[in-house]
């Protein structure tokens, strides 16, 4: 039976009949493209750590996107709003983010010594593509799902993504700890261009209507108008902004911690590059399973039993990792990381585009990726300092912390509680796996 519907599966994307199936096809190969880069990009940090970057250059790599994305996601998504397809513009954006891996693997070559500053500034750049990305890809997304379609697709493509990656992060940790230092890191970066263009080939045909620009909303503003606008947005939606006010502080718990995992590994650890492999294989491996386990039980009880578990699941990792000295035990700890990380991709995802208005959808996306950017900017550079001052397991806890009172917030402002009014109108909210419905 399993296989039965495999096959049909593959038969399907493999075959399109329709356009909505061509358009499942291209998404999914589009996430392969960026697992392949993105796994590569998972020694980003690394790199930059055996380079000789200090605890505030590692913060500053982590926290600058969002520091772009804070500034630049309202306006971007105004302008998008402008846009009668939006498709090219995430195409070739996540393009141009994808290549900085491969001008990484170059800067040794021309900046011999001051590679971190210069890597630095590369990926400085990469962030105004980025922003573009993080607020095209859900509506791009969303599109192609439509509100029944989402936990279908998007587990898919997740899981794919997933898979590459952790396939790609093996081959790579192993590489890295049998060539020499700094070219072993280089030829992975530059074989980074394999992702990027696959990405772009498939994401640019990902064939959605054209829509009627809403000139209201995406006409061109001041800058006090249009965050005006966007405080009129927010109160008018309280579910919108209760799931905001929530999340925001949830993305402070899941940010504080990231410049620091790789900077436990390995300077408290000592990990060589294939236990990172590994930690990272791990949980990219197990984010295979997890998406269509918490798509399942997502249909049987509900968003919100999925929302509470799996951010009460994710305050495990920091602290979990805090309180060990046995690098074999951050491979488990990453694939519990990985399991329940999988659930909150998904719900979080789900939620967002059913407290969005459809209307103003990019608006929405942008006032949220704002506020999300906030939280990613700032933490990472709080976790850095935290752990010059209280050391990198106390800071560590102080992430742990945070998540927890993400947690606490989805419980008391019933975060979920209710299906989003699309979907209550076209029933199942998981987008029930049953069909092919674009994610």
């Amino acid at each position: 039976m399993l296989l039965t519907r495999l096959n049909r599966w593959l038969d399907g994307v493999l075959h399109p009949k329709s356009v909505q199936d061509k358009n499942i096809r291209d998404v999914l190969v589009d996430g392969i493209g960026v697992g392949i880069a993105s796994g590569i990009g998972t020694f980003l940090s690394v790199f930059l750590v055996r380079l000789g970057a200090t605890n505030n250059q590692v913060g500053l790599l982590t926290a600058m996107p969002a520091l772009t994305g804070m500034i630049f996601a309202i306006p971007v998504s105004r302008f998008l709003e402008r846009q009668r397809n939006i498709v090219p513009w995430y195409s070739r954006a996540r393009f141009l983010v994808l290549s900085s891996y491969v001008l990484t693997g170059l800067v040794p070559f021309f900046f011999p010594n001051n590679e971190p500053i210069a890597i630095i500034a590369i990926w400085a750049a990469a962030t105004v593509p980025q922003t573009i990305v993080n607020i095209a890809f859900t509506v791009v997304m969303g599109s192609v799902a439509g509100p029944k379609g989402r936990f279908f697709l998007m587990s898919r493509r997740w899981s794919l993504l997933g898979i590459t990656q952790s396939i790609t992060v093996a081959t790579v940790g192993l590489f890295l700890s049998r060539t020499e230092f700094p070219l072993n890191y280089q030829v992975a970066f530059l074989s980074s261009a394999v992702g990027g263009l696959l990405s772009l080939i498939f994401s640019s045909r990902i064939d959605l209507p054209d829509r009627e620009p809403d000139e209201a909303t995406g006409k061109r503003v001041s800058r006090r108008e249009a965050w005006q606008e966007q405080v009129r947005v927010f109160r008018a939606t309280p579910v919108f902004s209760r799931f905001v006010i929530a999340q925001f502080v949830f993305r402070w718990g899941l940010s504080l911690p990231l410049p620091l995992f790789p900077l436990y590994w390995v300077r408290t650890l000592n990990a060589s590059d294939a236990t990172i492999g590994y930690i990272n294989t791990v949980q990219g491996a197990v984010l295979l399973v997890a998406y269509f386990f918490w798509a399942r039980v997502s249909r049987r009880r509900g968003v919100r039993f999925v929302l509470l578990a799996t951010s009460l699941g994710l305050t495990l990792y920091p602290a979990l990792t805090a309180m060990t000295t046995n690098v074999n035990l951050l491979i488990v700890y990453a694939g519990l990381s990985g399991f329940f990380l999988a659930g909150t991709d998904l719900v979080l995802f789900d939620v967002l585009l059913g407290a969005a208005p459809k209307s103003h959808q990019t608006t929405y996306v942008g006032l949220y990726q704002t506020t999300n950017n906030m939280a990613m900017f700032f933490a990472p550079l709080v976790g850095t300092f935290l752990s010059l001052r209280i050391g990198i397991p106390q800071a560590l806890m102080v992430g742990a912390a945070l998540r927890l009172g993400g947690f606490a917030l989805f419980y008391f402002m019933r975060i979920g509680a209710k299906p989003p009014a699309e979907d209550a109108a076209e029933a199942d909210p998981d987008g029930a796996a049953a069909s092919q419905s674009p994610q």
